[in-house]
């Protein structure tokens, strides 16, 4: 080979490693990702629940009696005090009644004292041996007699004045009228429904959870983490006043897998009526959550899985349980720690094994720029 083939074939073998380095490079370069570390801290989290509102009490207004409504003291939608008058059913009958037994009771009387003056006669003259022993026992007995009609008269008037007190149908407490069903002079039976109370004063809220969520409300409240429980009314708007987990159901449904809690609301400004729909919102704070971007994970047949990067900048894949789902953010329950190093963003662009560079990016600044967005 002469010099000027050498020069050539040395110029063409430095052109071929100029362009592997460049080619190289240009690799090195699109293999840069940034990664960040999860992060351990204290947040809470919300979950929503389709809720059926009912008043503290609500019950039904009957008639006891039967007659005509003579009054209607009250109208649909107005409060009303505890022993406040709210119909009144014509009584005539039942005052003829309450008249009728308070004269059975003065005859009854009377009759009474007139046997007892026959008793204090039969006696004197059984002492004296006048009259023989049986006129005297049948004497006391005439007395006997007479002191039960007295007591019978007396119940009959009991009765009737139950009646006529029936006849006024009152409050059994605070709280707003609801829809009057009959008006005046409506003839109505023993039973009929008038109207119903509600108090709303405070409502009660039911909602069903399903046994993983209780299970996580029953551990955390063992644990004394904060509940607050709030209450999404139908407009989107929330309720002004906190309310609280009071009961939990005893079984679980079987059909649903659920179980019923019960929360307090305090109501002082009667906004809430008993029959309201809205959503309970139950939220739990968490301590020491670990967090990672949601944008990290990916999903492959109803698994969580990120890339994790080694010590020697290797991808790995591993898999990842999840607590809770936060706005763009996940608590993991299990699968890192904080001294893993995770990509965040351009995870479609690798895979198992590949070596890249990394490009660190703290999570906290993460977070910052994904709750400004």
């Amino acid at each position: 080979m002469n010099l000027m083939n050498r020069i050539v074939l040395l110029f063409s073998i430095a052109v071929g490693v100029a362009a592997c380095t460049t080619h190289k490079e240009n690799k090195t370069e699109a293999g840069k990702f940034p990664v960040t570390s999860p992060l351990s801290m204290d947040t809470t989290f919300s979950s929503e629940y389709v809720t059926e509102i009912q008043s503290l009490q609500n019950v039904e207004i009957r008639a006891k009696i039967k007659g005509y409504i003579d009054k209607i003291y009250v109208d649909e939608g107005k409060p009303v005090k505890a022993g406040q008058t709210l119909f009144s059913i014509n009584s005539q009958e039942f005052q003829k009644e309450l008249l009728k037994a308070k004269a059975m009771i003065k005859t009854a009387i009377a009759e009474t004292k007139t046997a007892e003056l026959e008793l204090q006669t039969a006696k004197t003259l059984f002492d004296k041996n006048i009259v023989a022993k049986s006129e005297f026992e049948k004497a006391y007995a005439n007395v006997e007699a007479a002191n039960a009609k007295v007591e019978e008269a007396k119940a009959a008037e009991a009765s009737a004045n139950i009646n006529v007190a029936l006849a006024e149908i009152k409050a059994p407490f605070d709280g707003v009228i609801n829809r009057i069903q009959f008006k005046t002079g409506s003839l109505i039976d023993e039973g009929t429904l008038l109207t119903t109370l509600s108090n709303n004063e405070k409502v009660y809220a039911y909602f069903n959870v399903s046994e993983k969520e209780y299970l996580n409300f029953a551990n955390e409240k063992q644990n004394k983490a904060g509940n607050n429980i709030s209450l999404l009314l139908a407009n989107g708007q929330s309720h002004k006043y906190k309310g609280t987990v009071e009961t939990i159901e005893g079984e679980f449904n079987r059909n649903t897998g659920n179980i019923a809690f019960r929360a307090k609301f305090p109501n002082p400004d009667l906004l809430l009526k008993h029959g309201s729909s809205g959503k309970v919102q139950l939220t739990n704070e968490i301590k020491d959550a670990l967090v990672i971007p949601q944008k990290a994970t990916f999903e492959v047949q109803d698994k969580f899985y990120v890339f994790v990067v080694d010590a020697n900048n290797v991808v790995r894949q591993r898999n990842i349980v999840i607590r809770h789902r936060l706005p763009h953010l996940y608590v993991i329950e299990s699968g890192l720690s904080t001294a893993d190093k995770l990509i965040y963003e351009g995870i479609q662009n690798v895979n198992e094994g590949d070596k890249i560079l990394s490009d660190f990016i703290p999570m906290k600044q993460i977070i910052s720029q994904i709750t400004t967005q």
